[in-house]
């Protein structure tokens, strides 16, 4: 049986999505709805789903990024509420996508087309694919009125304080709570770091990890071990921080 994730920030959408899903295509099993980048990238690195339907739009990492950053077979469908002109351009470069809103027809075309590729080996093609998309998209601004977070409420022992995000050093996921980690303390919030990473600007917070997130104004480096594995140095901190392999991409410059 095929398994899908839906990536969509808009939560009746992506419901509607899987509904018709269900009805054109019975047999796939639709495992995971996300509603930000950030969730995507994580249940798709966890659950690796044949097929990830990813609105272009979404708070944390866009679309594209979430493409960019998956590793093994699973493919990608883009869905997209740009006009005409654009998704003319989507047709002469091959990609997959859907219109918003979702017409089933267009939904049967390219589920045809995906069943036939879920037949042949997985080819490497993505690289061609985003760069086609960024072509078209040289500017995905974000969302109207998307407000940064700037403060954070955390607690320290009895105390609470409020952190400047500038000060944070990285957030990490830890049971029940999210740590924040400044280069003299260490807090704890109750915001989840799925909800904590829509957020955060995505120009300088990072995810590197499924429970980790990076202010990248205090990255000094990176290392990698005998076995390839990546690791993060942060300014300020004495351990270093794993990267997971769905975001070794975003340093291999470095």
């Amino acid at each position: 049986m095929s398994t899908a994730l839906i990536a969509d920030d808009e939560p009746h959408l992506a419901r509607a999505l899987a509904a018709e899903l269900s009805r054109l295509w019975p047999e796939l099993q639709v495992v995971h709805l996300a509603r930000n980048g950030v969730e995507a990238a994580e249940r798709i690195a966890t659950l690796q789903p044949d097929l990830a339907f990813l609105d272009i739009q979404m708070p944390g990492l866009t679309g594209l990024e979430v493409a960019q950053g998956i590793e093994g077979a699973t493919r990608v469908v883009f869905v997209t509420a740009y006009d005409e002109y654009a998704v003319q351009a989507f047709e002469h470069e091959a990609l997959d996508y859907v219109l918003k809103p979702v017409k089933p027809e267009r939904l049967q075309r390219t589920l045809e087309r995906v069943q036939r590729a879920l037949l042949q080996p997985a080819a490497d093609d993505s690289a061609p694919l985003l760069a086609a998309l960024r072509r078209l998209l040289p500017a995905t601004p974000s969302a109207p009125g998307t407000e940064r977070l700037r403060w954070v409420r955390a607690s320290s022992g009895e105390l609470t304080h409020q952190v400047d995000v500038q000060e944070v050093l990285f957030f990490r996921a830890d049971d029940k709570y999210t740590c924040v980690q400044t280069a003299g303390a260490e807090h704890l919030i109750r915001t989840p770091i799925a909800e904590l990473g829509a957020q955060l600007d995505p120009g300088q917070f990072v995810q590197v990890h499924r429970s980790t997130i990076v202010n990248m104004a205090h990255l000094a480096g990176t290392r990698r071990d005998e076995n390839s594995r990546l690791f993060l140095r942060i300014k300020g901190h004495t351990h270093e921080l794993p990267v997971s392999r769905a975001y070794v991409h975003l340093f291999k410059a470095m």
